[in-house]
């Protein structure tokens, strides 16, 4: 099951409307244009365009999967009491005294230049169920850090 805010669930909607209408017809012309071109056994083009009509094909029965199995989180229902999908969390990096903001998305809804990051990323689990002024430490790849919360909205 996929948890996710309505703004991704209808963005993923409109990207597999997109994919289904747009895309989709553009590989089945891709793959008629390299069949006119004769003796398919040696048609490169024609063996390219299949290959991506299949890749696009498989996208598409992801997505859908996802739209199927996702379960629409009601923000108006969760509470800032702790960190939980769909926080935004402020938070200061002890060392360094920097400070990030990130919301923790589902995977299909992560997007780091928005500031939205993955549940099963190490941040994100680190911060899972911790409050307000808490200090965590989570391991990362780099090694570990010492994160402290200031703030969890949505």
């Amino acid at each position: 099951m996929a948890y996710m805010s309505q703004e991704g669930y209808d963005k993923l909607v409109a990207e597999l409307k997109r994919l289904e209408s747009i895309e989709r017809p553009k590989a089945s012309a891709a793959i008629a244009e390299a069949r006119d071109k004769g003796d398919l056994s040696e048609n490169a083009e024609y063996d390219a365009a299949k290959e991506a009509q299949a890749k696009l094909e498989s996208k598409i029965a992801a997505m859908k999967n996802t739209l199927a199995e996702a379960k629409i989180i009601d923000t108006s229902r969760l509470s800032n009491d702790s960190v939980q999908i769909l926080s935004k969390v402020e938070m200061t990096n002890i060392a360094t005294k920097a400070r990030m903001t990130y919301t923790i998305v589902s995977e299909s809804e992560a997007n780091l230049r928005e500031g939205k990051i993955a549940i099963t990323t190490p941040i994100a689990q680190g911060l899972l169920n911790h409050k307000v002024g808490d200090e965590v430490e989570i391991k990362i790849p780099r090694g570990v850090i010492k994160l402290r919360i200031e703030s969890i909205t949505y």
